[in-house]
């Protein structure tokens, strides 16, 4: 039998009721308006990108507005990927969890994301306000990079030691609740559902990710 609702998640209970569609619109202009901050007010504002030759101008202009145009495809795939795995890992724990939920719980859990984007917009804007563009690349708040200057790591090795950060174990923490929430039976389970399934698809990508660099 599914256990009783905690004081907790009946005062969260609204946000899986959230209009999916919606939620996705959200997130997709969230992202549009911090890249767009980001673009205009840091990095078009280092030194070297304001006397840059206009072709080079020219073409990357172009690949941030393609990388605005693509926004609602990659999270498309990524939510439906990421769901996807922790459905299967559901499925194979005993757990009866819908895909649709899954997905729900990735958008929910994916506003943890935000928080260091916010920081590291309010970094380069109020604190460190003469930043190479290295400085923004290589920059994310709370992650294992910050251990190390970007010259002493090769370039390959930047993104893996950024994704292992406080926000991405966060990450795993809220769809742990998410799964605990929907399924409403033992917490540990939702713990095991998350650790042999999302976890292990995240290491086996940044170990892809290193494999393939050039």
């Amino acid at each position: 039998m599914p256990r009783e609702f905690s004081r907790l998640e009946l005062n969260v209970r609204s946000w899986f009721g959230i209009n999916k569609i919606m939620l996705f619109i959200l997130i997709c202009v969230m992202t549009f308006v911090l890249l767009y901050i980001k673009k205009n007010f840091i990095i078009d504002e280092i030194a070297a990108f304001r006397f840059m030759d206009m072709n080079k101008r020219m073409a990357f202009n172009l690949e941030f507005g393609i990388q605005l145009i693509t926004i609602p495809i990659i999270y498309a795939w990524k939510f439906t990927l990421i769901a996807f795995v922790i459905w299967v890992g559901s499925f194979l724990w005993g757990y009866r969890v819908t895909y649709k939920q899954c997905w729900i719980i990735v958008m929910i859990a994916e506003l943890i994301f935000f928080v260091p984007e916010f920081i590291k917009i309010f970094w380069f804007l109020f604190i460190d306000t003469n930043p190479s563009y290295w400085d923004v690349q290589s920059f994310y708040p709370l992650s294992y990079m910050n251990f190390f200057s970007y010259e002493e790591v090769a370039e390959k090795y930047w993104y893996p030691n950024m994704s292992i950060n406080v926000f991405e174990i966060l990450y795993w923490v809220i769809l742990t609740y998410g799964i605990d929430f929907v399924a409403r039976k033992k917490k540990k389970i939702a713990n095991y559902i998350i650790f042999t399934s999302y976890v292990p698809f995240f290491l086996l990508w940044l170990w892809f990710y290193i494999a393939v660099y050039k």
